[in-house]
């Protein structure tokens, strides 16, 4: 992939706990200007950036970052993003449940927050970093049984982010119609082309727009044409 094909798969992420809603409508703004997958933001500024931007693609989290909350809360916060105005949802699997080897209460509930949202995207969070390799195994069939539409490797708050290995883990173990979904840890330009090439289909990232943006203005490039 060039540059701006890497820009046409990022989710141009803010999800600091601090962040303010000026902060994430220059992130709509920016992903906006140079035509990124999504914006990916807090759940609280759906519905303002919606309205700023009705056009762009926007991203939000469920059951972030830990996963814990009741799949009655994820349904009911998932259903909220999408009537405020998200495109996409990236839920948080409750990690409980995979110490305890029950991926069929995991599968079930990504099936129900799937059910909930409709036609909108669902993007399942599993925290890769936690798990061994017949756990990511098992939380891949448990995505594609459930109806995910990705599967993501990490929040980009638990102790490690995502790993070129796990990539190739994946594509191992899904079926086609799944996608894959990489963030937490990647932000250089070698990691963003390392990551692309190992086939993502999205990439999480808070800085890798501004990287690329730095180096297409450097080549006399602007900002995509929508």
């Amino acid at each position: 992939m060039d540059d701006r094909q890497i820009i046409s798969i990022l989710d141009h992420t803010l999800l600091k706990p601090s962040a303010t809603l000026a902060e994430t409508l220059q992130v709509c703004r920016e992903a906006w200007e140079w035509s990124t997958a999504s914006a990916c933001i807090a759940p609280c500024f759906v519905a303002p950036a919606a309205a700023a931007f009705p056009q762009l693609n926007l991203c939000t989290v469920v059951g972030f970052p830990l996963g814990f909350a009741a799949t009655e809360v994820k349904i009911a916060e998932a259903r909220a993003a999408v009537a405020a105005g998200a495109r996409e949802i990236d839920m948080v699997i409750r990690f409980s449940w995979v110490r305890e080897r029950q991926y069929d209460r995991i599968a079930g509930e990504i099936a129900a927050v799937k059910q909930a949202i409709g036609p909108a995207i669902l993007k399942v969070i599993i925290e890769t970093c936690y798990w061994d390799e017949e756990e990511k195994t098992a939380l891949c069939r448990a995505v594609a049984e459930g109806g995910g539409d990705y599967i993501k490797t990490s929040t980009g708050f638990g102790p490690a982010g995502a790993e070129l290995a796990d990539i190739a883990l994946f594509k191992r173990c899904l079926p086609p119609q799944v996608k894959i979904k990489a963030a937490g840890g990647i932000r250089t330009l070698e990691a963003l082309r390392q990551f692309a090439a190992a086939g993502c289909h999205r990439i999480g990232s808070s800085n890798a727009l501004a990287l690329l943006a730095a180096k297409l203005q450097r080549e006399g490039k602007k900002p995509g044409c929508r």
